[in-house]
């Protein structure tokens, strides 16, 4: 449940136009429902903006499924990462798509849109799993969604190509593997907010994503934020907040 969703329960109670006893089978799992393997925050939303998605690594799928059929019954929604088909298959959800390569699996989204789009941006094609785990993740949380593929840094004059996108972009996540510099770069082109994604795409001194992600923390250019090796789920998660405060942001006086 959102903010406004709980106001306008309390103003439909105002205008007595629903019933306590109504308004508290809609909230009765206030702070959260307990399903003994699972404890389901259903109104983390109004406490951090970002409603809770299921892990599904190191889960049993029925677990995951018993846990997003319960979310879904109450919202209409759920957001699932790190997920095989196997899951996908036993929730027969209609609405629900699978996203294979990430193993991302959404129904439903935040009804509060984003008036701001986040630009996600890859080195190469093979940090195009992360990406779409970042695109399925912002979309779900309201926001529109470009992404770039295939600018890494061996040819620069592919980013310089895409410039004039970076300033319809609330936040930009950029997302690389190998030596992971790309972040550097296109902060170094754009005063918009920039997140690196280090991928463990590479080979041999790569160590799984560790250069890249130490690349981008030693970035020589001021204000790049950084999340864990193939987080594209963080990266569009800290996307959404930046372009949530833009949203709420009083105007500057004229």
């Amino acid at each position: 449940m959102t903010r406004n969703e709980l106001l306008k329960i309390l103003r439909e109670i105002q205008r007595g136009r629903l019933n306590p006893e109504d308004a508290l089978e809609l909230i009765r799992h206030l702070p959260y429902e307990d399903l003994s393997i699972a404890k389901i925050d259903h109104h983390r939303t109004i406490l951090s903006g970002i409603p809770e998605v299921i892990l599904a690594k190191d889960k049993r799928p029925d677990e995951v499924v018993l846990i997003a059929r319960r979310m879904y019954e109450r919202h209409g929604r759920f957001l699932i990462t790190k997920a095989g088909e196997e899951v996908y298959k036993k929730l027969r959800i209609k609405e629900a798509r699978f996203y294979e390569r990430s193993g991302t699996i959404v129904a439903g989204s935040l009804s509060e849109k984003g008036s701001k789009k986040i630009l996600i941006i890859t080195a190469g094609t093979s940090d195009a799993a992360v990406a779409e785990e970042a695109q399925v993740t912002a979309e779900f949380l309201g926001h529109p969604v470009e992404v770039i593929q295939d600018v890494g840094i061996a040819g620069l004059h592919r980013i310089v190509s895409h410039m004039e996108k970076f300033k319809e972009a609330g936040a930009i996540i950029v997302i690389a593997g190998m030596e992971g510099a790309l972040p550097s770069v296109v902060a170094a082109l754009t005063d918009r907010p920039v997140i690196g994604v280090p991928t463990s795409s590479g080979y041999g001194m790569s160590l799984g994503g560790v250069a890249a992600l130490l690349g981008m923390l030693n970035s020589c250019v001021p204000g790049v934020a950084v999340m864990n090796i193939n987080n594209g789920f963080g990266a569009a998660c800290l996307a959404h907040r930046i372009n949530s405060v833009a949203l709420t942001r009083p105007r500057d006086k004229q």
